[in-house]
């Protein structure tokens, strides 16, 4: 699976984003069972040939964070008075993993309205980000916008809307944004961790975590990640489908049939 999105082609709170990338998952043969079966978002990535050196490199940077990920989600079931394999029992033994290389495109200071990406959560469990030095990063805090500048030798952690629903709001999605005002060209290279495709996504049992907060009035997009029911597919479906209304038209084009009629 992989895909180059270029400037302005993709979407986010209905505006297009001042970024391109390619997009990578787990490598997956043609004779995989999802594959097979035509699972969206399942299948082998498409390499670039000019670059013969980035699939050895992509896969082993891959594997690296997914294995520091399941690390961390251990400490954080242990931090919610769980086993530290819980995550991995229910939901990470098989986990959906999405890599993507962005350029942000250097862009006049005085453009104040032109972000990179504008305010958004992720939709998993985890994202972990390896940015270069030109920084632009900005995170939501309570007390407003702060920068997250790059820290040599480090991966910022941002946590998701899932893991926000599993624990009740105990861990809380975290709106960030980009605006690339170094003048130079920016890189970032975000691995997001996050749920089986066909796992249904569930609060943690009772006890861990904090009561369940609606939190529609702080979210960005006015929503409530403790509303939805299903599989993680498809809510990562009907979220790709905002950022790339055209692309998921395609890929359920291509769906089996069977998946269509189950996917609401």
């Amino acid at each position: 699976m992989a895909r180059l999105v270029s400037t302005r082609g993709e979407l986010t709170s209905g505006r297009p984003d001042r970024k391109e990338g390619l997009y990578l998952g787990t490598e997956l043969g043609s004779e995989h069972p999802r594959v097979k079966a035509g699972w969206p978002l399942h299948g082998a990535n498409l390499w670039p040939a000019e670059v013969p050196e980035l699939r050895a490199a992509v896969l082993d940077y891959v594997a690296a964070c997914t294995r520091a990920a399941h690390a961390l989600m251990e400490g954080m079931a242990l931090s919610l008075g769980l086993d530290a394999d819980y995550f991995r029992r229910h939901y990470t033994a098989d986990p959906t993993v999405l890599f993507r290389i962005f350029h942000y495109p250097a862009e006049p200071q005085h453009e104040e309205e032109r972000w990179g990406v504008g305010e958004h959560t992720d939709y998993g469990l985890l994202t972990l980000l390896a940015q270069d030095d030109h920084g632009g990063l900005q995170v939501k805090t309570p007390r407003g916008w702060v920068e997250a500048p790059p820290l040599p030798g480090t991966l910022v952690c941002n946590i998701g809307d899932m893991l926000d629903r599993m624990t009740g709001g105990w861990y809380r999605s975290t709106p960030h944004r980009v605006k690339n005002v170094s003048g130079k060209d920016r890189l970032s290279f975000p691995l997001f961790f996050d749920p089986d495709f066909a796992a249904e996504v569930h609060p943690l049992p009772r006890g861990a975590g904090a009561d369940v907060d609606e939190d529609r009035a702080r979210r960005w997009d006015g929503a409530s990640v403790h509303a939805f029911q299903g599989t993680y597919g498809d809510y990562l479906l009907g979220k790709v489908s905002k950022v790339f209304p055209e692309l998921v038209r395609r890929v359920w084009e291509r769906a089996p049939t069977a998946l269509r009629e189950e996917t609401p």
